[in-house]
């Protein structure tokens, strides 16, 4: 069973999420990109999932249980002492990495330890570009790359640049991500996927199924309906 709650108030400007899962049965659970990045504790140990460029088989035994804190796209900044393009479409043990520290703690009090230590490491001011939510927001909106440059006031190379700083992704990648995602709510929320294409920016229903492959590697309705 998965659960995600809202972070705390003081937090919420960094941070999507709290989520805990625990595995029913032993199965793969299919990671999609989100432009986000995940602390996560897993039954064998800390580690960080770097933002993702596409599927993320994770393989799971029956009765494991896992916790993380989700930051917002754009929002890790330098939190965990690399640029972020160095996590892409990885997954790295916390003990490799020169932040945060994340005091032991047994299974029922983990999520606690990773409040605490986020906490403590942003209270430290880590660093995060201030322009990072304009630009997820414009591409999600459908902004071309050099219209959200232009509307930003940065070259196309300084956009670039920031892109990568912040997110981990190139902006013409980051686009399709945030635009995936937006088509991905709009399907969960029983939008017909013809409507969803042209809600979310794409060119047509095919343009959608085709990145959606891409992106996920399944189709758009395995992904609403993965029983189904």
């Amino acid at each position: 069973m998965y659960v995600e709650r809202p972070p705390g108030a003081d937090v919420a400007d960094r941070v999507a999420c709290e989520w805990s899962l625990v595995s029913e049965a032993d199965t793969t659970k299919l990671v999609v990109p989100d432009a986000c990045v995940d602390l996560i504790w897993a039954p064998e140990g800390l580690f960080v999932a770097g933002p993702d460029t596409g599927p993320m088989p994770a393989r799971m035994v029956r009765g494991d249980t896992f916790v993380g804190i989700r930051f917002k796209p754009g929002a890790a900044g330098d939190f965990f002492g690399l640029p972020l393009q160095e996590l892409r479409d990885q997954r790295v043990r916390l003990s490799d990495l020169p932040s945060p520290h994340v005091p032991d703690a047994g299974p029922s009090r983990r999520l606690d330890a990773l409040r605490v230590a986020v906490r403590a490491r942003l209270a430290q001011g880590t660093a995060v570009d201030p322009a990072s939510s304009a630009i997820a927001g414009a591409l999600r909106n459908g902004r071309t790359v050099a219209e959200v440059a232009w509307d930003l006031g940065f070259s196309e190379r300084q956009l670039h640049r920031r892109s990568l700083t912040s997110f981990g992704y190139a902006p013409k990648t980051l686009q399709r991500i945030v635009r995936f995602q937006r088509a991905l709510a709009l399907a969960r929320a029983g939008v017909p996927l013809a409507e969803v294409a042209i809600a979310a920016g794409y060119a047509d229903q095919a343009h959608l199924s085709h990145d959606v492959k891409r992106l996920s590697g399944v189709s758009m309705r395995h992904l609403v309906s993965p029983s189904g």
